[in-house]
């Protein structure tokens, strides 16, 4: 059963250019997988207008029972400048202990291994005494708008329900068995803009500079800080990503400047508790700068992005203990259960069932010379054919 193998499985998957959101052949061979290993899969293309159009995958084995998800991505990022690499970025060349190639880490390589997890534990045992599936997008490293929450979607509206679920993103920071994630921070964009009125550097008495009202905007953003942490997760933290004023001349009062930023925040906040702080921090700032001396206060207006991320923490004894307890057995060492780090698309899964994240090192995520270590790769899918044996047993199966 050449499935049970995650080094020949990850090297299949990197061939397959599959740069978002192209599919480039990655899910069909991922159906190559799983078919004969008796899942049922359904590829499903997922639509928006403005969007490109994406296709996804779902596999499901077992019709009862206990139902574990395993969810990933098969989408990559750009190569960059493909004449620095090492190897070919799609060619998954091996060399001195690794395997060289796009999405080597993130996240082909997390797939690879637990399609092999899974093809073992049917070899050894047969079918599970309940349900797998696999959910998997190719529009992780896009938009995320016709991948995983279209595909959660198309899946419960056929009457999926799922127990638990393990998303097999690159958690571990230095050696594997270092982290698994246990819940994400939340997430919130905005674009603030202040007007002024234009003229000519020598002559500012004739003019408003918004950049004065920027400084002072984005400084009450910054300062005090939103909270201490919570227990579980770190200070929300906000930063001021972009400034510009779209103004080329070094002697012309610009007449806007604008600010893009983000904060990463805990659970203390909801993403409407934490636009009604930042509005009423704009606010106090606005009344009490103005541009120059005697002119009016600052005028500005914000935008906010679009589908915010919110916090959430997974507390689940069976999930979270199968894993940890895995994890320790494979490699001895006690994974931190940690909630640092971006978002991933357990986002979206956190509103169907509880969910998890451990994969591979992610050091060489989206680098030029991606790779990933052939002895991860094993350890990897020994770590997952544990799990996945002890979460039944725990999940009453």
């Amino acid at each position: 059963m050449t499935a049970t193998d995650p080094v020949a499985n990850l090297q299949t998957l990197i061939r397959c250019p599959s740069v978002t959101p192209a599919e480039g052949g990655a899910l069909s061979a991922l159906d190559a997988m799983l078919s004969p290993l008796g899942f049922k899969v359904d590829k499903v293309m997922a639509t928006e207008p403005g969007t490109p159009d994406v296709e996804n995958l779902y596999a499901r084995i077992g019709d009862d029972g206990p139902h574990l998800m395993f969810a990933g991505h098969t989408d990559v990022v750009p190569v960059g400048d493909e004449t620095a690499w090492t190897y070919p970025p799609f060619a998954a060349e091996i060399a001195g202990g690794e395997m060289f190639g796009r999405g080597a880490v993130d996240m082909k390589g997390g797939i690879a291994c637990f399609v092999a997890a899974v093809a073992r534990h049917v070899e050894k045992h047969g079918a599970p005494k309940g349900s797998i599936s696999f959910l998997i997008t190719g529009d992780e490293e896009g938009p995320s708008i016709n991948g995983t929450i279209k595909l959660l979607q198309w899946a419960a509206e056929r009457g999926e329900r799922w127990d638990a679920c393990v998303v097999g993103e690159p958690t571990n920071p230095d050696a594997l068995g270092d982290m698994i994630k246990i819940g994400r921070r939340g997430s919130l964009s905005g674009k603030i803009t202040v007007h002024g009125v234009q003229g000519h550097a020598a002559y500012p008495h004739l003019a408003d500079n918004p950049v004065r009202g920027l400084l002072q905007l984005t400084t009450a953003l910054m300062d005090p800080p939103f909270d201490g942490g919570t227990e579980s997760f770190q200070a929300s933290n906000l930063e001021v990503t972009t400034v510009d004023v779209g103004n080329p001349a070094t002697n012309v009062i610009p007449a806007k400047a604008t600010a893009s930023f983000n904060i990463r925040f805990n659970d203390t906040w909801t993403a409407d508790t934490l636009r009604a702080e930042i509005i009423r921090r704009l606010d106090a700032a606005a009344a009490e700068g103005v541009l120059r001396p005697g002119r009016e206060p600052v005028r500005y207006e914000i935008i906010w992005a679009d589908r915010p991320s919110h916090a959430f923490l997974t507390r689940n004894n069976a999930l979270i203990a199968s894993l940890s307890s895995a994890v320790e057995n494979i490699t001895g060492k006690a994974p931190k259960l940690s909630t640092t780090g971006g978002t991933s698309d357990a986002r979206f899964i956190k509103d169907y069932c509880p969910v998890v994240e451990f994969g591979l090192v992610g050091q060489t995520m989206h680098m030029v010379d991606e790779r990933v270590s052939v002895a991860d790769l094993e350890t990897l899918t020994q770590i997952y054919q544990t799990f996945i044996e002890r979460w039944f047993e725990n999940a009453g199966a």
